[in-house]
């Protein structure tokens, strides 16, 4: 029968031809109705499943991701001490530079000041040979037998 608007009001005839009905067809229906049951059920039942999963996979996600800030922090803490370790070493390896480099010079300074000694010795050494040999020079000159001739190892190098 039509309700208007072009629209047909059917429940009313299912109904109806449902009321009238043999048992046999009553039956089937009930099948049917307890099938369709059963795969809302199952549907339903999946449906619950694949929520949890998927709850469960956000949890475990969530769960990594604070893991990974807690990682972030931390390793943000071991970059700072790395570079804190690099400045540190840095600052010994230029004052073992500044040491080495002063030793350097000392050590140069003090093996000029010795050439210089030695070179004054060694003039000194030279100014006594020639005193020496001026002495020598005299004693042999007066014929003087009680002084002795002075070694020659004295004068040697």
């Amino acid at each position: 029968r039509e309700v208007g608007y072009g629209i047909t009001d059917s429940w009313d005839e299912i109904v109806e031809t449902l009321q009238g009905a043999p048992d046999s067809i009553d039956t089937e229906l009930g099948r049917y109705v307890r099938e369709f049951d059963s795969r809302v059920r199952q549907d339903m039942d999946e449906i619950y499943t694949r929520l949890d999963d998927e709850q469960t996979e956000r949890q475990l996600l969530a769960g990594r991701l604070n893991m990974l800030f807690r990682d972030r922090r931390a390793h943000a803490h071991t970059r700072l001490l790395m570079e804190a370790e690099a400045r540190m070493r840095q600052n010994v390896i230029s004052e073992l530079l500044r040491i080495d480099h002063r030793r350097s010079t000392e050590t140069s300074e003090l093996r000029t000041s010795l050439q210089r000694h030695v070179t004054a010795l060694q003039g000194q050494v030279t100014a006594l040979q020639a005193h020496v040999t001026t002495l020598q020079g005299q004693q042999g000159l007066a014929g003087d037998p009680t002084q002795p001739e002075l070694p020659e190892e004295a004068g040697g190098s």
